[in-house]
């Protein structure tokens, strides 16, 4: 078991503790760059895998929440924690920007009390998922070779390619993937009204993803070749999630042992409860109730867990970036399904 690139998020956090300061672009730039070149991976196939298996990733992706907002519930009920403090807890173990942002917007004047929790859970958060993509297939005693070969199998599907000639600005395909990644943005700044008088909007990871998977699976635009080698894509994806984890572990370490120490041990072990449980459920519906392939399941649940680092590790665990159309399929419904949440409960637990 190895921590792989997400033992950055520690040694920033290390680093954050004893105030060392990186400008928020540096994170928001990794995690677009990621989610981009995720997207250009996972977009020859994602299409058709998501046809084929559209209901249960839906399911999925939502359940997967469902059960961490209960977890969350119960947290205020027994704990006898503020909702606002569990909610941040939520979004930390869940490791979701957007959803902190949701809960902060909704706890109004004790916003505080949401970014305290989400610093507490969200270490955990991290390396929780990371951990359980590496053990489970260890726990189960699979032949990870053999388990590939089925899922490749499985996943198999004709690339159909454009017959005209196509326009190629450039041999690395660096303009495709920038474009990608500014369209992403834009398409992340649109907000879109919710009840209660909150907004939603896709943000940095949702829009730079989503454009990636068109990108990756029409590969031009019109006569312009927007293809990207996979040479380049493996690259920016693993150069973007340490960028992600370097911002976000300096953030996250500051004032972490003070928080900790104020609010007590027992808000980081509700922390991990939020992570473990839903996991754990996902895991079960899919194998058991969905019979999903061991392999779209661990990457469904990293879309679930709305877990960048985790789809990283799983990437290198299976042995192919095919893993990603199941991350890819989850993300948007989690994405949803947490922001909802995190408003839903500070507003009805009160």
């Amino acid at each position: 078991i190895e921590l792989g690139t997400a033992g950055v998020l520690l040694v920033a956090l290390v680093f954050g503790h004893f105030g060392v300061q990186i400008d928020a672009v540096v994170r928001n730039f990794g995690l677009a760059t990621f989610v981009a070149a995720v997207g250009f991976i996972a977009g020859p196939k994602f299409f058709r895998d998501f046809r084929k298996n559209a209901a249960s990733y839906i399911l999925l992706g939502f359940l997967i929440i469902l059960s961490g907002a209960a977890c969350c519930v119960l947290t205020v009920k027994i704990g006898g924690i503020s909702p606002e403090l569990a909610v941040g807890l939520l979004t930390g173990a869940l490791t979701s920007t957007p959803g902190l942002a949701a809960a902060r917007e909704a706890a109004g004047d004790l916003a505080k009390l949401a970014s305290t929790g989400y610093a507490i859970a969200y270490p955990f958060g991290v390396v929780g998922v990371v951990l359980f993509v590496q053990l489970m297939p260890k726990i189960l005693k699979v032949d990870v070779a053999s388990e590939r070969e089925r899922f490749m199998r499985a996943n198999s599907a004709e690339i159909k390619h454009y017959s005209g000639k196509l326009v190629k600005l450039d041999p690395m395909g660096f303009f495709a993937f920038t474009l990608a990644i500014a369209l992403g943005i834009l398409l992340g700044k649109i907000e879109i009204p919710l009840p209660g008088g909150a907004e939603f909007s896709l943000g940095t990871t949702g829009g730079a993803l989503i454009v990636g998977l068109l990108f990756g699976h029409f590969a031009h635009i019109g006569p312009v070749d927007i293809e990207v080698p996979s040479s380049v894509l493996k690259t920016m994806r693993e150069l973007g999630l340490m960028l992600f984890l370097i911002g976000a572990g300096v953030d996250g370490g500051h004032g972490f042992v003070e928080t900790l120490r104020e609010e007590g041990a027992m808000l980081f072990v509700y922390g991990a409860v939020m992570t473990l449980v839903p996991m754990i459920v996902g895991y079960f519906i899919a194998a058991k109730l969905l019979k999903i392939s061991l392999f779209n399941n661990l990457g469904s649940i990293t879309g679930g867990m709305t877990s960048t680092p985790a789809l990283g590790t799983l990437i290198s665990v299976a042995g192919t970036e095919d893993v990603a159309s199941a991350y890819a399929a989850t993300y948007p419904i989690a994405l949803v399904s947490v922001v909802l949440s995190a408003q839903f409960i500070v507003i009805l637990m009160h």
